[in-house]
């Protein structure tokens, strides 16, 4: 089956969602990243900002500045697919580009380097309990993850989660998966649910 037929057949899922259980399910996400290693050792976190129904990271976000941790967004550029990752310190600092994406402004926050990142939580629409995931199909983090050195973690819907999916040899696995039932070590067969 082709990861664009398992892409949209997910996120058809993630969509028919109630609400009052999306805010939730993604708070008890945000609570068991929280207790990881990963997050309570990072400084610096990379993250995205998400968009219904990908779990909700502004909880997170929020939290993380409360606890004096650093965050950082990715710029995307579309023709090379890199990304160029922000800190914020607001959501000022933030505008919205294509698709809806809010992005950080390149004149209101500083680059940071790949290897001053010390958690990259990594979004994802469909994943196995190896790591592997099929994203949003921009291959943005495929590239990414080539050269980055940290920690590298998902959080997903326990449903997105234990799907055998079609990886190549060129995709990187994360480390973890954080859900709402608890922490998939990938690749061990390992959790804390």
């Amino acid at each position: 089956m082709k990861k664009s037929i398992f892409r949209n057949d997910m996120i058809k899922q993630l969509k028919s969602m109630d609400l009052q259980e999306y805010k939730q399910l993604s708070l008890a996400i945000k609570d068991n990243l929280f207790t990881s290693p990963e997050f309570l050792n990072a400084s610096i976190i990379g993250i995205t900002i998400s968009r219904f129904p990908e779990v909700d990271t502004k909880p997170i976000i929020e939290a993380a500045w409360e606890l004096d941790k650093q965050i950082a967004v990715p710029k995307c550029e579309k023709q090379t697919r890199d990304m160029d990752f922000r800190l914020i310190n607001t959501y000022d600092n933030l505008e919205m580009v294509y698709m809806d994406l809010q992005e950080p402004i390149i004149t209101e926050t500083k680059s940071i380097k790949m290897n001053d990142i010390d958690l990259q939580i990594v979004p994802g629409v469909v994943y196995n309990n190896y790591g592997f995931r099929i994203g949003f199909g921009g291959g943005y983090y495929d590239r990414y993850l080539l050269d980055f050195k940290g920690d590298a973690i998902s959080l997903a819907f326990e449903i997105q989660t234990d799907h055998v999916i079609p990886f190549e040899s060129h995709d990187i696995p994360v480390q973890k998966i954080i859900t709402e039932n608890g922490i998939i070590v990938c690749g061990k067969g390992e959790s804390s649910r």
